[in-house]
């Protein structure tokens, strides 16, 4: 996503963008994530072209449901929707089929087993392998399972984000579904690069953020602090830390870090390779919580449907 929108220097170098899709597949990485609305459309063609050639080696997902390929106002989970929608994926992608995908966010003025059930459809006409949700409610989850298989929920799930430990995650756990946690380093603020506002861009969507703004940064700082001195002691990175965290969560737990730079992703993938000690995890787990909801209040009204 932060190749192509919402973060600071978005869509300044494709061709650097593309070097570092590449260099995570030479390093073993094979989950791209994307999505319409990014951009819109563009990320979903730069994966393409990042991954010419090299197809079968990566599960692709992307997402649908923000962006109306019908003209209806607002979200678009209509069946005629969803069915309008993944062609435009498997155009922009360069593919025949979406191997993960996912509703963005519930519509509210669709019923989930509509929505479902023309993904099941689409299952069935080998257009998509798997379907997940994203940012939805443990009870909504338990309706599209019903329909049909659900894969994969992506949610925001981190050191500074764990709502969904209290409903969700029992939920993906009861009914064997995986979570993609998404902005596993705190819309990288867990990785230590960012404790002022100075240097990102004016479009930059974290100086809107509730996290991120109106003192709310400071007073998250402890956090961080918190994260670095177990970073200091495994001789690691702080953003390392967050992500082992993370998989040391349980099985079915895959966070998707996103960056721009190759160096980055060596950083991110290295992780795997880190052992937290049972006092490093019950310590992270007492990181106090975040001060600031995680959204603004729009993007709040959004999820958890």
């Amino acid at each position: 996503m932060g190749m192509s929108a919402f973060y600071t220097g978005a869509g300044r170098d494709d061709a650097e963008s593309i070097r570092t899709v590449r260099r995570a597949l030479d390093l073993g990485v094979t989950h791209l994530d994307t999505a319409e609305v990014y951009g819109p459309y563009v990320n979903e063609e730069l994966v393409g072209r990042a991954v010419k050639g090299r197809r079968d080696e990566v599960v692709i997902a992307t997402k649908f449901g923000l962006v109306s390929p019908t003209g209806r106002p607002g979200p678009d989970s209509t069946p005629a929707g969803v069915r309008a929608a993944v062609e435009g994926s498997l155009r922009r992608l360069g593919t025949d089929r979406v191997d993960l995908y996912y509703q963005h966010r519930v519509d509210p003025d669709v019923p989930i087993e509509e929505t479902v059930g023309a993904l099941s459809e689409l299952v069935t006409a080998g257009k998509v392998r798997h379907i997940g949700l994203s940012e939805a409610a443990a009870r909504t989850i338990r309706r599209a399972h019903a329909v049909h298989p659900v894969s994969a929920v992506q949610s925001e799930y981190s050191l500074w984000t764990r709502d969904l430990e209290a409903e969700v995650l029992p939920t993906l756990r009861e009914l064997g579904i995986g979570l993609v946690p998404y902005a596993p380093l705190g819309h990288g603020f867990l990785a230590g690069g960012v404790r002022t506002l100075d240097g990102l861009d004016a479009t930059d969507w974290r100086r809107t953020n509730p996290r991120f703004t109106g003192g709310n940064l400071a007073r998250n700082l402890r956090i961080l602090d918190e994260v670095r001195g177990v970073a200091d002691e495994a001789g690691a990175t702080p953003a390392q830390i967050a992500l082992a965290w993370l998989l040391a969560q349980g099985e079915g737990v895959a966070p998707i870090p996103g960056t721009t730079r190759a160096d980055r992703v060596e950083e991110n993938c290295a992780a795997d390779g880190i052992g937290l000690s049972a006092d490093q995890i019950t310590r992270l787990n007492k990181v106090p919580p975040a001060s600031g909801e995680r959204h603004a209040e729009p993007d709040m009204a959004s999820i958890d449907h």
